[in-house]
């Protein structure tokens, strides 16, 4: 079991009142990850505007409070950035936000930024086609 006194005061705030939880209906794009080894899965959802900025990003987390605060963190990283500033949201920019993670809980950090950039790349993908 993890002590919680190894969790920032940062990530106890995320995980005790998580922003922009939820699911964005029509979505311009979504990404889900999981982790089998740990049980964790993360889906985020963006809505992009005509500047390619994130106007609104959700996530839904199935997991651990480490990964739940992760997800949380992320969420509030990328809204209002470009969608290539939000792809240089990196692993260690997230620990680093939420004030660092245990070691064995970093592998949360990966989710959140791979759930984000999985949702970018989801947009993009839908919006060549879209172009032809």
């Amino acid at each position: 079991m993890v002590e919680i006194a190894q969790y920032s005061d940062t990530v106890m705030d995320h995980f005790m009142n998580p922003r922009n939880v939820g699911e964005i209906e029509s979505a311009d794009g979504v990404g889900e990850v999981g982790n089998p080894v740990c049980g964790d899965m993360m889906t985020f959802y963006i809505d992009v505007d005509e500047d390619e900025r994130i106007k609104d990003v959700k996530f839904k987390t199935f997991g651990c409070g480490a990964a739940i605060a992760v997800s949380s963190m992320v969420s509030e990283m990328a809204m209002g950035k470009t969608l290539d500033e939000a792809l240089q949201i990196s692993r260690g920019d997230v620990a680093e936000q939420l004030g660092g993670l245990p070691e064995n809980k970093m592998h949360c950090s990966n989710l959140g930024a791979d759930a984000l950039h999985k949702a970018i790349e989801d947009y993009k993908s839908k919006k060549a086609v879209k172009e032809g």
